[in-house]
């Protein structure tokens, strides 16, 4: 799996595009809600605190739980009153996609081998065969050390220039005052 890094990146860059104006790309909420999309599904993790087992790339790490988890968003920004709720919904959906995308495209070392990306179409395990990412150790001795932090540096080379372009993409679509405080240049 890639690291928290990562996935934080890419919730980022989701949020990024899907803002419609400087209100929306500076809001912190929505900041935290994407990236925290992008990062939840990696809870399961903590499943194997309750039971012992290991319920690590299951359900969360779907397609299938993602679109769950946009839909859910969707009616709860509406019942919150949240501006544009569908489309928040729909950003949710996307960075938890992303999260599973990502963890498609890494070195997997920890049984089961892949994810079950398709449930509940599918409980088979799947893997990309193009691998874009290592994987993370979870000890914490110093081989580990090393080899995450070589990890998160290459998630950053990929993953930093990602983000530097959906920014750039926005600016030319908002205008190139969005990322400044005060009121919009007049034309």
């Amino acid at each position: 799996m890639p690291s928290p890094i990562a996935h934080g990146l890419v919730g980022l860059s989701v949020h990024v595009l899907a803002s419609q104006d400087r209100a929306e790309i500076r809001d912190p909420w929505r900041i935290g809600v994407t990236v925290g999309a992008a990062l939840i599904p990696d809870i399961d993790l903590l499943f194997r605190l309750v039971d012992g087992v290991n319920h690590h790339n299951n359900e969360t790490h779907s397609f299938g739980f993602a679109l769950l988890a946009a839909v859910t968003a969707a009616a709860a920004f509406r019942l919150a009153r949240w501006k544009r709720p569908l489309v928040l919904g729909l950003v949710v959906g996307l960075a938890w996609a992303s999260h599973v995308l990502l963890d498609l495209l890494n070195l997997d070392t920890h049984p089961p081998i892949g994810l079950m990306a398709l449930w509940p179409f599918s409980d088979g395990y799947y893997k990309s065969p193009v691998l874009l990412f290592l994987d993370i150790g979870r000890t914490l001795d110093w081989t580990a050390v090393r080899h995450n932090s070589v990890s998160v540096a290459w998630e950053c080379v990929i993953l930093v220039p990602a983000l530097l372009a959906a920014g750039r993409y926005r600016m030319r679509h908002l205008g190139r005052d969005v990322w400044r405080e005060g009121p919009k240049a007049s034309p």
